[in-house]
């Protein structure tokens, strides 16, 4: 492909050209960007997948692209990576949108932040919706397969997250270099299994290459000059520098309009971009190698320093270049025109020389103080085992980077220490920050591995802070069992450094909450508290365990009291008593108590430290304790998008501790909904992440999940069974955890006969009734236990009206229901009726369709036949289709709120909210907010209001068809 090519008036009839002068065989490729080009301007997102070998014409297309697109009204944003840039986090995206990291973080408060990469996100998410609420938007980044995996995680959330806009993404990588980056890999797979478009290009066909050939030299081929034509493969930059070349050295005959070889033996077509170079003046070809090094752009100025001579000596050379069409004006810099023609004049340097060159290139950069950064993708290849100067310049620079491309400053921490000597003074420096790095950015296993190696040889006086910071890491990665083993031996060294020893008993005290051992740590709790000289972070600790021993032995109150407290000094204290997010720990209890508002309150305000501290480890966690509450709350399709949420980042992020929460909820909400398959599915993954990794916090309220499955797949006797399974203390401490599960355990054992489990299930409830006066969800659950055993109709109607949960309190219907249906001698039908229909409607609100199924069952046999409209009968499409938050979500999307916006009215992640919304353009069969925005105006007025916010417990209405 070459030539040049005009554009008409700007109109959408600009995308359906494909075959201009110079722009041949592309038709089906073109029409992939004809067709997202043309959606965006209707108001539809769409990611375009560019791939190719080099020379195939990748960035022709996106420069096609934005050239009409720009044409037609978009705001265009072109960014491209390179090898010298890839040190330095998002920068295709930042160059792309035209400012620096320093702009992107003005005016954020980032000095106690361990990792930017989720605030540059939101920022780089806030500019582009900012854009694309004005009108279409194409961004094209090319060459990604030189981007940091900054760059790529930003992407994957972007891509995701704004689909609802006119927004268009064309990403282009080569391939064929043989050592593609993995990561991209899974990003491009990611992207497509999420619906974007991949366009491949491969070699043009020979009808194409023939009119290109007619193109190029004004006249018909003869088959001579297509055979040489055809030597290129079909790759569009050879075949066109073929043709030039050729016509330039007279090779070709035009005769009556037909072209023919004038010369019987020409080089070998692969040669010809050698060829190109070896006709320039050998101080010309020597600037060019010495240029390459320095990237596919460079400033004169760096090319000046390098060869040592002042930039006006360079100007006969750098003519040259540009007349040949080796070099291109780039802005400021300069070009190589083609990545085929700088690697041909890389080819030409030998590896011994090029090596040279690039440590050359990094010391120079070096020398001239500030950022390290740029010199260290030079040195990254280049230093040497021993290299004292390089090796330093590789540690500020992975330092620099630290905060923003954790992936990027553990690549350069790891390349350092590969090169320092074992017996270097600065290996232990080193290995500590390599393991920091990669524990932030996820690598966890890695990290453990690198700390396990190096225990291996170093005494423990110099080990203990590696020790640490492997209870740290074995922790996050959900192995608690090995965290607080590491923990136990760093705590009984001698001369234990203070701002160690704080971190190190934090570890121990959480290991302990993970692995359930609470009386474990219970003297040593007391003593820290009792010492007001001991650190936040232990104290912090302490006041964690201790309220969660005294939560489950059933002082709830005091509980409460530990956790607050440890929320209040946790927010005055260190770094990593702040990282512990006691908040989350509250919200969790909170929950269970049925303290709905407030367990979202301090979920919420989580959520936001998590962020703004940059804390990537504890990323996935609010989505999974706000699946729990959803759960709670009887919104069964918020809580499974939540879970699903927390279990991406989770898988994004590398950190596993929380998933058993995940995986609990959606077990339950397939469980009540009947979904047996999925159920299983959820249960067996439940099961394997909690043998692989040793898994043990959320398993508490897992056991719940656990009996709910069993009984569902087994009935009571195998819910009976697991239950038994378990140790009684356990069994006592989920009435604590999931209080209804008091009355669902007496009637498993009721129907088992089970007299004596089930009393004593009775009286623990009662016990914790009586201790626990504030608590009206205790109160309930003790009632509804007591009506069951006893057949007392008085307790389970008080506990029908006292329940907060909406599940809960339709199970307290149906209960009450059978009792007055069954009743010897005198059944109250018209009572029991009632009860089992306030059941059946409680049932349908959540969307329970396993339990509504058993009640009908039940109404039937006492001869009800009546039509309800339900839940289950909700049509599949269409605004009757959608969840109640589906509802909210488009309605203040349609008024014109962004994703942002959205999440923080209604307490979501912006995450959730487009989960949300990408549910909700399925089920209208729409793509794009103006489509959306349309619907809504159809809509009576009443239905169109602008929703003022959505409370954590507010169940679905159901909508009659």
């Amino acid at each position: 492909m070459g030539g040049s090519s005009s554009h008409g008036s700007g109109s959408a009839a600009d995308f359906q050209s494909s075959s201009r002068p110079g722009w041949r065989g592309r038709e089906r490729e073109w029409a992939a960007v004809a067709r997202a080009l043309r959606a965006a301007t209707e108001g539809r997102g769409g990611v375009l997948l560019v791939e190719g070998q080099m020379g195939m014409g990748k960035s022709r297309l996106l420069h096609e692209a934005a050239e009409v697109a720009e044409h037609t009204g978009f705001a265009v944003l072109r960014g491209t990576a390179d090898e010298l840039s890839q040190m330095m986090p998002l920068m295709p995206l930042i160059s792309a949108l035209g400012e620096s990291p320093h702009a992107l973080l003005t005016g954020m408060a980032v000095s106690d932040v361990l990792d930017l990469r989720l605030l540059m996100t939101e920022q780089l998410r806030s500019r582009l919706e900012g854009r694309a609420a004005q009108g279409p938007v194409l961004v094209t980044l090319d060459d990604l397969h030189w981007a940091d995996s900054t760059t790529m995680l930003a992407l994957r959330t972007l891509a995701a997250d704004l689909t609802s806009y006119p927004l268009v993404w064309m990403l282009a990588l080569t391939r064929g270099s043989g050592d593609d980056p993995p990561r991209l890999d899974r990003l491009f797979e990611a992207l497509e299994r999420d619906g974007a478009t991949p366009v491949r290009l491969g070699p043009l066909a020979d009808d194409a290459v023939a009119l290109i050939v007619e193109d190029v030299l004004q006249a018909s081929p003869g088959p001579d000059v297509l055979a040489l034509s055809g030597a290129t493969g079909g790759n569009p930059f050879l075949l066109v520098e073929l043709l030039g070349k050729i016509n330039e050295e007279g090779a070709v005959q035009i005769d009556g309009g037909h072209a023919r070889l004038a010369w019987a033996e020409l080089p070998w077509v692969r040669a010809i971009t050698r060829k190109r170079l070896d006709g320039l003046a050998a101080p010309t070809r020597h600037m060019l190698q010495v240029a390459a090094i320095l990237g596919r752009s460079f400033a004169v100025h760096d090319l000046a320093e390098m060869l040592g001579e002042p930039a006006s000596r360079l100007l006969p050379a750098l003519e040259e270049a540009t007349a040949a069409g080796v070099l291109v004006p780039s802005g400021d810099l300069l070009a190589f025109r083609h990545d085929l023609l700088r690697q041909a004049v890389t080819d030409a340097v030998t590896p011994p020389v090029r090596l040279a060159l690039r440590r050359q290139a990094g010391e120079m950069l070096l020398n001239r103080g500030g950022s390290s950064v740029p010199a260290a993708a030079h040195l990254v290849h280049s230093a040497r085992p021993g290299d004292t100067r390089a090796l330093d310049g590789l540690d500020r620079a992975a330092r620099e980077v630290l905060c923003a491309s954790p992936q990027t400053a553990a690549d350069l921490a790891l390349r350092a220490l590969e090169l320092t000597p074992d017996d270097d003074s600065h290996r232990l420096a080193r290995t500590a920050a390599a393991v920091d790095a990669l524990t932030v950015t996820g690598r966890l296993a890695e990290a453990a591995d690198l700390v396990r190696e190096a225990l291996a040889t170093l005494p423990d006086a110099k080990s203990v802070e590696l020790r640490c910071k492997l209870a740290v890491i074995m922790l996050l990665g959900g192995q608690p069992g090995e965290s607080l083993a590491e923990a136990e031996i760093a705590l009984v060294q001698p001369d234990l450094p203070p701002e160690l020893s704080g971190v190190v008993e934090l570890a121990w005290f959480k290991a302990l909450i993970a692995l359930n051992e609470f009386k474990r740590g219970e003297e040593r709790a007391e003593g820290v508290l009792a010492d007001p000289g001991r650190s936040p972070d232990a104290r912090v600790g302490a006041l964690l365990l201790l309220g969660h021993l005294n939560f489950l032995d059933g002082r709830v109150e005091a509980g409460l009291d530990q956790f607050r407290e440890a929320v209040l000094i946790a927010s005055e204290g260190s770094i990593s008593a702040r990282l512990t997010h006691p908040r989350l720990l509250l919200a969790r209890i909170l929950t269970c108590m049925q303290r709905l508002e407030e367990a979202e309150t301090n979920i919420q305000a989580a959520e936001e430290e998590v962020r703004g501290a940059g804390h990537t480890p504890y990323a996935a966690n609010p989505a999974f304790f706000r699946a729990r509450l959803r759960l709670v709350a009887g919104r069964m399709d918020d809580a499974s998008v939540e879970a699903q949420t927390g279990l991406a980042l989770a898988e994004e992020f590398g950190t596993h501790a929380f998933e058993l929460f995940g995986y609990a909820v959606l077990a339950i909400v397939a469980v009540r909904t009947g979904d047996i398959a999925a159920a299983t599915r959820h249960i067996d993954r439940y099961r394997s992440e909690q043998a692989a990794l040793g898994l043990r916090f959320g398993s508490l309220w897992g056991l719940w999940a656990l009996a709910l499955f069993a009984e569902a797949t087994g009935g009571p006797g195998a819910a009976k069974e697991m239950l038994e399974s378990t140790d009684r203390e356990r069994r006592m401490w989920l009435l604590v955890v999931e209080p209804p599960s008091a009355a669902w355990m007496t009637r498993i054992a009721l129907m088992t006969g089970d007299r004596e489990s089930a009393e004593e299930v009775v009286e623990a409830a009662e016990r914790l009734k009586r201790d626990n006066p504030g608590f009206p969800v205790l109160a309930a659950a003790a009632d509804h236990a007591r009506g069951l055993l006893d057949g007392d109709s008085a307790r389970l109607s008080r506990a029908a009206a006292s329940y907060r949960d909406p599940w809960s309190r339709a199970s307290a219907s149906e209960d009450l229901g059978a009792l007055l249906g069954s009743t010897a001698g005198a059944p109250d039908t018209d009572a029991a009726v009632l009860c089992l229909e306030q059941a059946l409607e409680g049932y349908d609100r959540v969307g329970a369709l396993r339990d509504v199924a058993r009640v009908r069952a039940r109404l039937r046999r006492l001869g009800v036949r009546r039509r309800h409209w339900t839940y289950s009968e909700r049509p599949s499409t269409g605004w009757g289709s959608l969840t109640e938050t589906e509802g909210t979500v488009a309605s203040l999307v349609a008024h014109g709120l962004t994703n942002r916006q959205v999440a923080t009215r209604m307490f979501l992640s912006p995450h959730t909210v487009s989960f949300h919304l990408r549910q909700v353009f399925r089920k209208l069969g729409i793509g794009s907010r103006v489509e959306l925005a349309r619907l809504a105006a159809e809509l009576a007025p009443e239905e169109n209001e602008v929703p003022t916010s959505s409370s954590p417990d507010r169940t679905r209405r159901s909508r009659p068809r």
